[in-house]
């Protein structure tokens, strides 16, 4: 039972949804069985040509409320003037449906005034127990590959592209990510860094706007501004940690974009 158990949790399987299991097979067997409704054999009633006011209004979609959500985003990021009060917008925030199944915010972990932020793409299991991001064993990892160029986690400052872990460990949506893409934007307006970090190809994309996978887009320099930023700020992208310890291969490539960065923080 224990191996079983432990299978579970490797698989991500490691928090219930509901107080009570649900037994799917049994709604299944009862909608088969459920009796087919007779339709009235009654003429249906007149109707005025003349369409009601409720006709007429469009019916609200799937678009417009995550538009809604997103502009509420906005709004509430817009209005905080500091990390703090960013944070204690994210708490307030409802519009992240990943908020409901998670334990904790996982907002950020460092130096508020720092050179460098750092986003990842999600929390994972050790991050939402401790409500801070990049403290699992990919934490770890990071930890040594910033002490590589001399920087540790109190000369930066990381966070994710979203900030709630989503169920099993599985990839946000498009509209969790957009939902909180707003509140990081702010964040980055608010820590003004001398260079922009995206761990992992998820967290390169929607910071940067690619389409391309991390395998092209590590080792490049690119320019990141949003409409609150007074100039733009370098940005790079690194192989997620979780990534090289599942291809060690691939840590010759990253040594030589952390030494890209180290030059580019010489320079700036």
């Amino acid at each position: 039972m224990l191996a079983a158990l432990q299978w579970q949790l490797d698989a991500g399987v490691d928090e219930c949804i509901g107080e009570l299991p649900v037994d799917r097979y049994a709604e299944s067997a009862a909608s088969r069985q459920a009796p087919t409704p007779v339709q009235s054999a009654k003429a249906p009633a007149p109707t005025s040509s003349k369409p009601t006011p409720a006709a007429l209004s469009p019916r609200p979609t799937a678009a417009s409320g995550q538009q809604a959500v997103v502009r509420t985003a906005y709004e509430m990021a817009a209005a905080a003037s500091s990390i703090e009060a960013l944070r204690a917008a994210l708490e307030a925030f409802d519009g992240c449906p990943l908020k409901k199944t998670a334990m904790n915010l996982v907002f950020t972990d460092g130096n508020p005034r720092a050179r460098v932020l750092l986003i990842g793409e999600a929390p994972g299991a050790d991050e939402d127990r401790q409500g801070l991001p990049f403290v699992g064993v990919s934490g770890h990892l990071l930890d040594r590959m910033l002490a590589s160029i001399g920087l540790s986690r109190e000369q930066v400052l990381i966070s994710n592209t979203v900030f709630w872990r989503p169920p099993g460990n599985r990839s946000p949506t498009t509209a969790e990510v957009a939902a909180c893409q707003p509140f990081v934007e702010r964040l980055i307006e608010l820590i003004d860094p001398n260079v922009l970090v995206a761990l992992g190809g998820a967290a390169a994309k929607s910071l940067l706007g690619r389409t391309e996978g991390i395998g092209r887009l590590r080792g490049r320099w690119f320019s990141f501004t949003t409409p609150g930023m007074s100039h733009p700020i370098p940005a790079t992208a690194l192989f997620h940690p979780a990534y090289l310890l599942r291809s060690p291969a691939q840590k010759r490539q990253a040594w030589h974009d952390l030494l890209s960065l180290r030059q580019k923080l010489a320079e700036n």
